[in-house]
């Protein structure tokens, strides 16, 4: 990918309807980017599907729901789910008997990790075990979905795995210094990524972010022949991240988080998207903006990039919805502060001469630096502190914005898709918004 491909007109086009089915591959755990394809879904009358990614038993083992979790994901998602266990990645997977690659990093330690060495050639002993029961797994998910989808109907796989970090103590305090330090407690993200740990890391998330769209299109392809050939038609989503168009100085600028580490998988995922695209498949990764998550939250200042949507609602005349979105976000600020004294704040940070270095799209994702660090997550800081609450953020006004906004157009883009990798800017997420309230 040399450029983005952004899209710029709102969808019109929706093939799916009732008796369509809707296929989240990926289980739901609270408020996501799928809520919004879900919402679409349903609004079209599609029966909905789920499956679950399963949970570790007290040794670890990987286990079905029980029949009380399965009602409760099931009442979450508004849909049956397929008790079949898809966990993604290999971190917890080894031979019978043998330690998993948790188990050998586990004696790692805050002193130790940068020249601690790994067993390459069990890992990949490891990896093997985990991709063998995740494609066996997703085979007994596909048997069981053959039947639930009829001749002729419309089939809309959403793909929505991310992730693979190793739960041990030692990453979480490296992580808050990657991601979340400065000055002293500032950490160098090429040491992460040129260690063993690093290495082991970027290998699960290749996993679990990208292979498992692969798995997915693969083992799906009986059910698509067979919808193909009987007059239905079958698409692909996933869930992308490459930077986002934002406005700076007036224009729609390309612009990132830099350190992030799990760039490399977004990668491949949309190379997985391209392959599938050139064998005639409709496959598409859409790479929304960022928000704040959860899991997003490790990774401070990712939500500076939020605040010119505000701009952005205004450019594309959201009128007086838009100023109601404005007094909202004005109404979580200290007495005596304005979101237009925020918005400069951030307008100034994206204009500032280290924050221009790091807008290269061909060099993304970029390491983190100390200058960027001191800049960016202080910046974060200094923003935080402007709330009467710390719980309750404009980031939060924004971050769910841009799910309600990037669910009707992933899911009218995907009818008819324009390209295999599509970015979804803060241009077009504005229209949606302002079309959608208007």
């Amino acid at each position: 990918m040399i450029a983005p491909v952004p899209l710029r007109t709102i969808p019109q086009t929706n093939i799916f309807r009732k008796g369509d089915v809707f296929i989240l591959f990926g289980e739901l755990f609270g408020r996501g980017y799928a809520n919004g394809l879900i919402n679409e879904a349903r609004k079209a009358g599609m029966t909905i599907i789920g499956i679950t990614v399963g949970r570790r038993d007290e040794n670890n083992a990987l286990r079905a729901l029980t029949d009380e979790e399965l009602a409760a994901a099931e009442s979450n998602l508004g849909g049956r789910i397929i008790n079949v266990p898809l966990m993604a990645g290999f971190d917890l997977d080894a031979p019978a008997g043998e330690p998993t690659p948790t188990d050998l990093l586990a004696s790692m330690t805050l002193k130790s990790w940068q020249d601690d060495k790994l067993d390459w050639a069990h890992i990949e002993k490891c990896r093997e075990v985990g991709v063998r029961r995740i494609k066996d797994s997703i085979a007994r998910v596909m048997a069981q979905l053959d039947g639930m989808i009829p001749d002729g109907s419309n089939a809309f796989f959403a793909h929505t795995m991310a992730g693979g970090i190793p739960k041990v103590k030692v990453f979480l305090a490296i992580a808050n210094r990657i991601y979340k330090g400065k000055g002293e407690r500032f950490m160098s993200s090429r040491a992460l990524l040129d260690s063993d740990l690093g290495k082991l890391i970027l290998q699960n998330f290749d996993e679990v972010t990208a292979n498992t769209f692969q798995y997915l299109i693969d083992g799906s392809a009986a059910i698509r022949a067979r919808l193909e050939k009987t007059g239905g038609q079958v698409r692909y989503t996933a869930y992308g991240y490459h930077g986002t168009e934002i406005l700076i100085g007036g224009q729609y600028v390309w612009q990132t988080y830099s350190n992030y580490t799990q760039g490399q998988a977004k990668m491949r995922l949309e190379r997985i998207a391209e392959a599938a695209w050139a064998q005639g498949i409709k496959a598409t990764v859409y790479n929304c903006p960022e928000i704040r998550t959860n899991s997003s939250d490790i990774f401070a200042g990712v939500e500076l990039s939020l605040f010119p949507l505000l701009k952005a609602l205004k450019k594309e005349q959201g009128g007086a919805w838009a100023d109601a979105q404005w007094h909202a976000c004005s109404e979580l600020l200290q007495e005596g502060l304005s979101i237009e004294s925020l918005l400069q704040k951030i307008e100034d940070y994206n204009l500032s001469s280290v924050s221009q270095r790091y807008r290269d799209f061909a060099a993304w994702p970029m390491d983190n630096s100390v200058e960027l660090a001191d800049l960016m997550i202080g910046m974060s800081d200094e923003i935080v502190q402007m709330h009467k609450d710390k719980k309750a953020l404009v980031t939060d006004v924004l971050s769910a914005l841009v799910l309600e906004g990037t669910g009707p157009l992933m899911f009218h883009e995907t009818s008819n898709p324009a390209a295999p990798v599509l970015w979804l800017n803060h241009d077009i997420i504005a229209r949606q918004l302002n079309a959608m309230h208007a």
